[in-house]
Parts: structure tokens; sequence; C-alpha cells
């Protein structure tokens, strides 16, 4: 059956719709939605029975919301700074994170320095915090007995800050680390407040998680 480019047309329009439903990045999610209403116009314009107006002003509409968004979006990114630490960290454990979450995560979190033999955590105790080893070495102890060691990537209180109950092992430096420290009642609000952040704080658990059982 013949196909008319009018017809193609709006087979793009709609595939290129498609398509943005895979993509994460938000910049680019809405800059793909722009070229696909651009060409929905262009097709129901160029339509066998004549302009579709109605069709013609929604979309034009979603493509103004959407270029207005992307606006604010670059905007919001061009006054992302990261400092050496943090651009390390954005590039390895939390590249799924879009940089401007990324600088909210931040913003909630402290940086600290452990000297040797100080505890991050107590077995049986309630962890107030969630902690990443960013650089320096862990002893993890169960029962009073070393169990495992951990250093640079590693999260501290992770399964706590998940299931909500104590710390299930004594973590306690054996050289100076350094650390970042999160208040977990403000790192679960921001979570609530933002969802794709929630997603993607949950793959980096998930992936520590599943270091550390292969390490076990």
């Amino acid at each position: 059956m013949f196909v008319s480019v009018v017809e193609l047309i709006g087979h793009l329009s709609f595939l290129i719709s498609a398509i943005s439903f895979y993509l994460r990045d938000m910049l680019l999610l809405r800059t793909v939605s722009v070229v696909a209403g651009i060409i929905g116009v262009i097709y129901n314009y160029f339509h066998p029975k004549g302009p579709l107006w109605l069709s013609i002003f929604w979309l034009s509409v979603f493509v103004a919301i959407n270029v207005y968004r992307s606006v604010s979006l670059v905007l919001e990114r061009r006054q992302v700074a990261f400092s050496d630490e943090e651009r390390e960290l954005h590039e390895t454990m939390f590249r799924h994170f879009m940089p401007v979450e990324f600088m909210k995560l931040m913003r909630v979190a402290a940086w600290k320095d452990a000297a040797p033999g100080e505890v991050l955590a107590t077995e049986g105790d309630r962890l107030d915090d969630l902690k990443l080893i960013y650089n320096g070495e862990v002893s993890i102890e169960r029962d009073g007995h070393e169990v495992a060691r951990a250093r640079d990537g590693t999260m501290v209180g992770e399964m706590s800050f998940i299931q909500g109950g104590p710390a299930t092992a004594t973590v306690r430096t054996v050289r100076p680390t350094r650390y970042l420290s999160w208040p977990r009642a403000e790192l679960r609000k921001l979570m609530s407040r933002n969802p794709t952040m929630d997603v993607a704080m949950k793959t980096v658990l998930s992936m520590d998680l599943t270091k550390k059982l292969g390490r076990a």
C-alpha cells in the first residue's frame, strides 16, 4: 500500500515521541519532544483533509512548554559547579543523577574527616545519617570480631537507611578517612520531593549492596 509523504511525516512524529519516553536525561527528552511536536504541527497542517487547527494549537502549546522548560534546564545547568571531589563522585558512583539533581544531593551532605579508630556506626544502635567513604579504609565488625574491610566508594548505614532499623555492624576507621554524611531525615525529604532522585539513589544503594555481597 502506497504511503504518502504526509503520512510518513505523521508516523515520524509519533515515532520520535515514542523514543522520547526511553530517554532519562530531561533536557534531551524535552528537546526530542519539541522536534516531535514541530513535525506533528507540519503533519496536521498538510493533512489531506485540510489543516487540523485543534491539533495544531495544542501541539504548539506543548512545544512552547517544552521549549520554556528546556531553556530553564540549560540555565540551571550553567549554575552547576562541582569541586574535583564532587565531579569524581558524579562521574562514578552517582552517574545516574542529573547534574542538577546531584547538586541538590550534595547540598544536604557534609564532608567530614575521621582519625584512625573513630567509630562511624555501632552495631545495634540507631544511625541518624547515611555515610559514604570517599577516601580511606574502615573495619567492619560483628559481635566484636572483624569480618571485612572496606575502602573508597563504600556506603555505611545503607541497610539502616533502607529498612529503618539499627546498624547491622560496627564500622571503625583503620586509617585517616574522608567521608560524606547525609542526615537521614533530610535525605528522605529530598527523595520524597524528587522521584527521579529517589530512583537514582536506590540504584546507588543496590549497587553498593551487590558489591558487598560479592565480597562476602
